[in-house]
């Protein structure tokens, strides 16, 4: 299926930046105004999937359900999204794409109105699993991003969009607990709801209509899924880069996942808002992001590559020294947030790089490894604290870092030897 959908392409690669046989989409150009909408679109997007998290104490004893159906909400959260990943971001190939992004951005307003007013636990699972399903329209604006931008500033195009999905999953924690004192935990439901709703006006009125990247050869829906997985089997550089991903972010989500665990036990004993304002030095990851989109652009990609992969690694033990100093602990955080966001760019730089038509088909596959390696982070994190401490989690996390850096010495060594 995958190979009717593009041209049969083989040859000489650039060892970094691969070329294609399919004729090139037009460039449209992307200005700072429309790139900086679409950043604040995705960040808003994102920012609905972690509304819960801080409010399930308060929404169990409203809705007066348990503390394993409340938990069943973050779940709904992350599944949602997943299936979302899978089943909608690839339509972005075959769809006119601002239509599918403004639709998504419109469903996804719809779903947090049905949240908002959901009067039981399992009508708020379902209203909080549609609404993850739909937000992936963060993840359609992304390629849709890399598409409209001009080769020599694609890197730093996708790094402020990318910028905003990062800064709406840490402003979303901290809106949601501040906006629940002022008005309940459905008030961030019914505002982000308005938000999303003016912003699916405001990318219909802004984004501009781009060809069908496959409209030449229609596909059917089930031929298009199908299409996600050949990529990943066809493209080596999808796969490696897909696979380093997916160790970064599990070596990140485990440090997500423990860290509240250290700071509310001696010698730190933080309240949760305290441990949220700590996590707000993530924010920082965004510098990270943008540098390394800069350095992408001047063809350094694969030294950014290198240097987060090993700069994630070097992370592990200042964040082990942080056991017993905020100092240590905080620069270590800023360490693996910047070595994170960096190492996300530089490769979403190469795969965007590999079929300009299927870009929306790699996103889904890349994404959806990329949130599974988050997802399997954070449940070793869980069994790992309760055995090893802090330590353990340490050399958990330091070693799925180290595994991201030996798959990317692995591509290098794979791409100079052929």
């Amino acid at each position: 299926m995958a190979h009717s959908a593009h041209a049969s392409h083989h040859g000489t690669r650039h060892p970094d930046v691969p070329t294609t046989a399919p004729k090139p989409l037009p460039v449209l150009g992307l200005g700072r105004g429309l790139a900086a909408l679409m950043a604040v679109a995705a960040g808003l997007s994102a920012a609905g999937n972690y509304f819960a998290q801080p409010l399930l104490d308060v929404i169990e004893a409203d809705l007066h359900i348990g503390v394993t159906a409340a938990g069943l909400i973050v779940t709904a959260a992350q599944g949602g999204y997943a299936l979302g990943l899978i089943l909608l971001v690839p339509l972005g190939d075959v769809l006119e794409r601002r239509r599918l992004a403004v639709g998504l951005f419109g469903l996804t307003a719809l779903f947090l109105l049905l949240t908002a007013a959901a009067p039981s636990g399992p009508l708020l699972i379902a209203g909080t699993a549609l609404t993850a399903l739909t937000s992936v329209g963060a993840q359609v604006v992304v390629p849709f991003a890399a598409a409209l931008a001009a080769p020599a500033a694609r890197g730093r195009i996708v790094g402020v969009v990318m910028s905003g999905v990062l800064l709406g999953g840490l402003v979303g924690r901290l809106a949601s607990g501040a906006l629940s004192e002022l008005g309940g935990w459905r008030t961030a439901y019914w505002m982000n709801a308005l938000l999303m709703a003016s912003m699916a006006v405001l990318l219909h009125r802004n984004l501009p209509r781009l060809p069908r990247a496959g409209a030449a050869i229609p596909m059917p829906y089930g031929g298009l899924l199908r299409s996600t997985l050949s990529l990943l089997r066809e493209e080596p550089l999808l796969r490696m880069r897909s696979a380093v991903a997916a160790f970064s972010m599990a070596s990140y989500s485990v440090q997500l996942t423990a860290l509240t665990f250290l700071l509310t036990r001696p010698p730190f004993g933080w309240n949760a808002a305290a441990i949220g304002l700590f996590g707000l030095l993530g924010v920082i990851g965004v510098v990270g992001m943008n540098v390394a989109a800069r350095l992408g652009d001047r063809g350094r990609v694969q030294l950014v590559s290198g240097v987060s992969a090993a700069l994630l690694t070097l992370s592990w033990p200042l964040l082990l020294a942080g056991e017993s100093s905020p100092l240590w602990l905080a620069v270590g955080v800023i360490s693996l947030n910047v070595a994170q966001q960096a190492g996300l760019n530089s490769s979403q730089y190469v795969i965007y790089a590999l079929r300009p038509e299927a870009r929306n088909r790699i996103n889904s596959g890349f994404m959806t490894l990329f949130f599974l390696g988050g997802a399997a982070g954070a449940a070793l994190a869980s069994v790992v604290w309760s055995r090893a401490g802090w330590t353990g989690i340490c050399v958990l996390g330091g070693s799925l870092a180290a595994g991201s850096l030996v798959l990317w010495v692995w591509e290098r060594v794979r791409v100079r030897t052929r």
